[in-house]
């Protein structure tokens, strides 16, 4: 009787264990997840003021404070004298010489300047006044000068000593030109003669024998 009774507690106790090794072990509590960062609104970006229109011109002959506040900050306002100068300069494609083509245009929003190109070279001119009345245009920072006479122009670099472009002509030269070839003007070489000095006797030539 005590015999059964120790081996039905070590059938229980043995039992009791085997079914606590089969019971899955009980998963760990989940922690609660980290809060999600808000996304804040982006910021509205800043309002741009409209920069303003500068006045128009008004219609007509423009003065030189209307000029002043048109032209570039590092080009000058051309005078009178210089704007006189610039309404008589040919403009144009200008034929020159063995087979160059001078291109010479007038700058409508800035007068008195002038843009100059030959072949792949560009020249921005100026008049410049002379005692002789040619008109003469100048491109100080190359040096180049552009001189216009009756009959022909011509292109020169002063500051290389060398002559460019020769016998360029518009239509106008080319009128000239034919019409010195049949009444060739005066020679600046041919100088008029010297009257002789206020209180100086002249002689007398002898009468012609009769």
């Amino acid at each position: 009787m005590m015999k059964s009774t120790l081996l039905t507690l070590v059938l229980a106790t043995t039992a009791g264990w085997a079914l606590a090794q089969k019971e899955p072990a009980k998963p760990a509590t989940k922690t609660a997840a980290p809060a999600k960062p808000v996304a804040k609104a982006p910021a509205a970006p800043a309002k741009t003021v409209a920069a303003k229109k500068p006045a128009a011109p008004t219609k007509g002959k423009l003065d030189v404070e209307q000029l002043a506040a048109h032209a570039p900050a590092t080009e000058a306002v051309m005078g009178a004298a210089e704007l006189a100068i610039a309404e008589r300069v040919h403009v144009g494609a200008l034929p020159c010489e063995l087979g160059n083509t001078v291109h010479l245009s007038a700058d409508a929003e800035h007068p008195g300047y002038f843009d100059l190109q030959m072949a792949k070279t560009r020249y921005r001119l100026v008049p410049v006044p002379t005692s002789t009345g040619a008109i003469r245009l100048e491109d100080s920072k190359s040096g180049a000068v552009w001189l216009q006479l009756a009959n022909k122009s011509m292109l020169m670099n002063h500051k290389l000593g060398q002559r460019m472009a020769d016998e360029c002509k518009s239509p106008q030269q080319v009128a000239v030109a034919e019409q010195f070839k049949l009444q060739p003007p005066p020679s600046v070489l041919e100088a008029a003669p010297t009257p002789p000095p206020a209180g100086t006797a002249v002689a007398s030539q002898p009468p012609a024998a009769r």
